[in-house]
C-alpha cells in the first residue's frame, strides 16, 4: 500500500484513502494480540493519536484526541495490559519488510535518549544522550532501522539497563521488569538485534554504526553472517596489524626507528580513491594519510575505521 502510493503522484483525497487503509490493515494484524475487543479499540485509538496532529503526545492529549474523557484507557492499555510486546514488534518489522525489502538495503544500530524529570521509569539514569548533547537525566533506547531505496522504518527497539538498575533487583521488579533480564551493554543490545533480523531472513547487505558499536563483537558477527558493515571507532581504538612483527633488538631509538620505517611501508600500500577519510569495509585498505601532514597514522588491518 505504501509502495503503490509512492510510485505515482495522488490527490490528496487518494493519498488518505490510501493512508486509512493501511491503517485499517495495520489494526487487523495487531487485533490477535489483544484478548479482549475494548483493549483492542483502544490499541487502535491510541495509534491513531500518535499520528495525529498533536505537538505533544501526552496521555491526556492522546485521550482528547480519541474522545475518552482522561488518560485512564490508554494508560491501562501501556501499564496494565497483559499483551506480547515482543510479537507486536515481530508484527512491525514484517509488515516494513514486505513494503520496503531490498537486497542493498542497510540496517541502522544508533541509540536515543528521552529525557526525563524523575527516578521511576525504568532505566532512566543520569547519562549522556545525544537528544541533548550532554549527561542528563534520561532513559536511552537502541533501535534497528532499515534502510532501503525504497525508505526507511524501525524494525527493532531495546531499552539500556544501566547497572544501577540491574543490580537493584527490587527498583527492577517495581518496573516489572523481567527477573531473567540482566545488564547488557548497547553493542550486545545491537548483536541481539542484528541476530533477531538475520534469523527472521530480514534481506539487508550492511549494517552501519557509530562509535558506540565499532566494537569487536559486532564486527565478527557480521564477517560469520557475509554482511557488509561501516561501525565507527574513537580515535583511540588500537587496530589489529596485517601480520605479526618480527622482534627487533637494540636501543629505543632503534626500535622507534624500526617502527617508523614498519608504518611507512604500510602507508605506501594502494589505498582507495577517497583519500584524507578513515574508509575500510571488510578489506585491507591502510587508514588513508591526511594531505599536508606529515604525522604517523597506524594503520587498519581488517577493522572497521
Amino acid at each position: 500500500m505504501i509502495r503503490m502510493s509512492w510510485a505515482r503522484a495522488a490527490s490528496v483525497e487518494e493519498t488518505l484513502a490510501l493512508w486509512a487503509a493501511s491503517l485499517r490493515e495495520i489494526k487487523k494484524r495487531i487485533r490477535p494480540l489483544f484478548t479482549q475487543e475494548r483493549v483492542a479499540m483502544n490499541a487502535g485509538l491510541f495509534l491513531e493519536g500518535l499520528l495525529g496532529d498533536e505537538q505533544r503526545k501526552t496521555g491526556w492529549m492522546r485521550a482528547e484526541a480519541a474522545g475518552d474523557p482522561g488518560p485512564w484507557r490508554q494508560q491501562a492499555l501501556l501499564g496494565r495490559g497483559d499483551w506480547d510486546a515482543d510479537a507486536l514488534r515481530d508484527i512491525v518489522r514484517d509488515y516494513v519488510i514486505e513494503h520496503l525489502a531490498d537486497d542493498d538495503a542497510v540496517l541502522v544500530i544508533d541509540e536515543t535518549g528521552f529525557l526525563k524529570q524523575g527516578k521511576a521509569s525504568c532505566g532512566v539514569a543520569r547519562q549522556y544522550t545525544g537528544s541533548a548533547g550532554k549527561i542528563t537525566n534520561c532513559q536511552i533506547g537502541v533501535f534497528a532501522t532499515y534502510v532501503s531505496r525504497h525508505g526507511h522504518a524501525f524494525i527493532d527497539r531495546a531499552l539500556y539497563l544501566p547497572k544501577e538498575w540491574t543490580d537493584d533487583p527490587d527498583r527492577l521488579e517495581a518496573t516489572y521488569v523481567p527477573a531473567d533480564v540482566g545488564f547488557a551493554t548497547k553493542p550486545r543490545l545491537a548483536t541481539r538485534m542484528i541476530a533477531r533480523a538475520i534469523a527472521a531472513s530480514v534481506p539487508f547487505k550492511w549494517v552501519a554504526g557509530d562509535t558506540v558499536y565499532g566494537v569487536g563483537d559486532i564486527e565478527q558477527q557480521l564477517r560469520r553472517a557475509g554482511k557488509g558493515y561501516v561501525l565507527g571507532v574513537s580515535s583511540a581504538h588500537v587496530f589489529r596489524s596485517w601480520g605479526k612483527r618480527p622482534p627487533v633488538a637494540g636501543t629505543a631509538a632503534d626500535l622507534a626507528r624500526t617502527r617508523r620505517s614498519s608504518d611507512w611501508k604500510r602507508l605506501s600500500a594502494p589505498e582507495p580513491k577517497d583519500r584524507g577519510r578513515t574508509i575500510g569495509v571488510i578489506s585491507n585498505w591502510p587508514i588513508s594519510r591526511p594531505k599536508n601532514s606529515t604525522a604517523l597514522i597506524k594503520v587498519c588491518g581488517r577493522a572497521v575505521c
